[in-house]
């Protein structure tokens, strides 16, 4: 199909189609976009039809549409999703196309998408550095990479031990925990804390709604809400009393940001850099788990973590779709035309599995740091040295405190379950030697420098 992304005059608003796709069925009756293409509906990117498998999901529209796919979002909303690995790169690498300001998007333009669709918390223009180009995404993003350096120089593997043993505390001495619920999925929001100068028990609620905002539907306003209620408060107590933390450092930066800008920036890097650190911190146990070599490998020193790391990243990359870009201008794009104020979709995964660039299944990617899980351009992540620190020091912790650590089912009986834009383990059952009393502490500390994962979260 080599034809635009179009509003069909007889469609529901809203509901885009190509011209000459049918929108009804030869009898009659409306067709359900939901079916995947067949009568020539477009493929919606939410609900349960997109909730199983992603890949299989990607492959199909790649084998119908080529290396980029009309695609449907939440409300019906027309997108088209970037496939093709060449055709990320250009569209991540060419800002004066393809910009990251939601202001020029002709869906919002036009009234077909509004300040409460649950599509607003991921692709809603805000005054931080991912919505911007040029100098003002130079200034804003300025001040966000230097209080990275600074919060990451100043010892983040001890928080990550101190939080990990914390976690692995609470289940020693039983044998038996999920990894995913008792440990990834909040330890990465219990550093942030720290690093932001919040309270510890703040935590699980901030984690709980930034996997909301992330998830989309119905309540990812309502959580939205909550973590702006949240660091609102974080700033106004900062003010009067300042500290040596990320917050403190927006704050104070010459840059100069104001109220919403140093509010918008703070829910920037906590909700991406929790979200895709945990669900990375996951994705790499499962890798780890269920294979025995790579297991001893990384308890004997003979392996190091970032090699696996660096397989998650090509294979299952935390972030499956990255919002968004809207294009500058009329362009063609592997065949498509797209038009000035169309959504782009960035595909990480399908991109990083391209045929055309992976053509065989099983050939390693050690060494190979060209996937596209850190974006790229100007906006690739500025945050990787906090995710090396924290998925490091989590992986060598668990390793050295749990003895005998395997899976406890099968590994064909892991599961998970997507949304639009990630893909995210459902559980991870272990078992291991149990340990008890003082013994569980042992070796706090130890190696906790092991390990330099990157941080795929965005910007």
């Amino acid at each position: 199909m080599n034809d635009r992304l179009t509003h069909d005059p007889g469609a529901p608003r809203g509901c885009p189609v190509a011209p000459g796709d049918a929108h009804d069925r030869a009898d009659g009756s409306a067709h359900d976009p939901a079916d995947g293409g067949a009568g020539g509906g477009l493929t919606r990117l939410y609900g349960p039809g997109a909730a199983t498998d992603p890949q299989e999901l990607y492959a199909r529209l790649r084998k119908e549409y080529g290396a980029v796919a009309p695609v449907l979002l939440e409300g019906d909303v027309p997108a088209w999703l970037v496939l093709g690995y060449r055709e990320n790169r250009r569209v991540l690498d060419n800002a004066r196309q393809f910009s990251r300001d939601a202001r020029i998007w002709r869906d919002r333009k036009e009234g077909r998408v509004d300040d409460r669709s649950p599509l607003i918390p991921m692709l809603g223009w805000r005054p931080d550095c991912v919505s911007q180009d040029g100098e003002p995404h130079r200034r804003l993003r300025g001040a966000v990479t230097d209080n990275l350096r600074t919060v990451a120089a100043r010892g983040v593997r001890r928080h990550v031990a101190h939080f990990a043993h914390r976690q692995i505390d609470a289940f020693a001495g039983t044998g038996s925990a999920d990894l995913v619920g008792e440990f990834a999925e909040y330890l990465p929001m219990l550093v942030l804390t720290r690093l932001f100068g919040l309270p510890a028990a703040e935590g699980r609620n901030l984690a709980v709604s930034c996997a909301q905002v992330i998830k989309g539907g119905e309540d990812a306003l309502t959580h939205n809400d909550l973590i702006m209620r949240v660091l609102a408060d974080l700033t106004d107590r900062k003010r009067a009393e300042p500290g040596a933390d990320f917050t403190t450092g927006l704050i104070e930066h010459e840059a100069g940001l104001d109220e919403d800008e140093i509010l918008n920036h703070l829910r920037m890097v906590l909700i991406t850099a929790h979200t895709t650190t945990s669900n990375l911190l996951a994705r790499v146990l499962q890798l780890v788990l269920t294979d025995t070599s790579r297991l001893a490998g990384l308890v004997s020193g003979e392996l190091d973590v970032s090699a696996v790391v660096e397989e998650v990243l090509w294979n299952t990359p935390p972030l499956a779709v990255l919002p968004g870009r809207f294009a500058a201008v009329d362009l063609e794009l592997a065949g498509h035309r797209v038009m000035e104020g169309d959504l782009l979709l960035l595909g990480l995964g399908a991109g990083n599995l391209d045929p055309g660039i992976r053509p065989e299944d099983g050939v390693s990617v050690r060494g190979n740091q060209s996937h596209l899980a850190f974006g790229g351009g100007a906006h690739e992540c500025p945050g990787q040295g906090i995710g090396q620190a924290i998925i490091g020091t989590a992986v060598d912790v668990l390793l050295h405190r749990l003895p005998g650590l395997r899976l406890a089912v099968p590994a064909g009986e892991l599961t998970s379950t997507a949304s639009t834009w990630e893909t995210r383990l459902d559980r991870l059952p272990v078992e291991f030697a149990a340990r008890t009393g003082e013994e569980r502490r042992t070796g706090e500390g130890r190696r906790t420098g092991a390990g330099r994962p990157p941080h795929p979260s965005a910007t």
